[in-house]
């Protein structure tokens, strides 16, 4: 999954982009309000973290142009714990989630993975499931039919995890490579149908079906 972590505090940016890259996120930064706007705009980014004291063009008015251009892309707050009425002001203009500072990382983590459940139309529970495949987000391993975990590489884990997310979708590779990569990484999409063959190997060659000349399904055949 791709993140958009918006934070002018360069010290809390460096730590919390640490953070989510090693929870198994592709992390993009930016630091002030114009650079953040232009990124959630044009970029494909499953979640932003948007804080609202920004330089340049504050965090509201960051949400307020993406909501006004139809972006719904899912956003949670950073807003200082006090002011209750940054909170207010957020949900009108389109806000899904905030988080006062200062915060543990591991509650920011939580509501990070509740919203995308949300927003997936997933259960609220630690793990992701589909048929007998289990996903822990938390150990980045996968467990089949309560066969004993298996490890998954960092981008075996990003790529499974938005599998799961989206059964039963379409997926094209171009698609993937904008959700499992983030801007500094070379979005190869071929490279896509290496790290698929790998998770065949591990949940079975049927999962995931090819559609030629399409892109690919998750779940095809159970």
């Amino acid at each position: 999954m791709r993140l958009l972590l918006i934070e002018d505090d360069p010290h809390l940016s460096k730590t919390l982009k640490l953070n989510l890259e090693q929870a198994g996120f592709a992390v993009d930064t930016a630091s002030d309000g114009k650079s953040g706007e232009f990124l959630g705009a044009t970029e494909s980014y499953d979640i932003a973290i948007l804080d609202l004291g920004l330089p340049q063009l504050s965090g509201l008015d960051v949400l307020s142009s993406w909501r006004a251009a139809k972006n719904c892309l899912p956003v949670i707050l950073l807003t200082a714990r006090d002011a209750w009425h940054e909170k207010v002001d957020g949900f009108k203009a389109g806000a899904d989630d905030y988080l006062g500072k200062p915060f543990h990382f591991e509650e920011l983590l939580a509501r990070i993975q509740a919203l995308l459940k949300r927003v997936h139309h997933q259960p609220q529970q630690p793990q992701l499931k589909y048929g007998g495949i289990v996903l822990d987000e938390q150990q980045q391993s996968v467990m089949i039919n309560d066969s004993p975990p298996l490890e998954l590489t960092a981008v075996e884990f990003r790529l499974l995890r938005y599998f799961m997310l989206n059964a039963g979708k379409l997926l094209t590779r171009s698609h993937i490579a904008e959700h499992i990569y983030n801007e500094d990484n070379d979005k190869d999409s071929n490279i896509i149908e290496v790290y698929i063959n790998r998770l065949r190997q591990k949940l079975g060659k049927d999962i995931i079906t090819t559609r030629r000349g399409q892109g690919y399904v998750f779940g095809g055949k159970q």
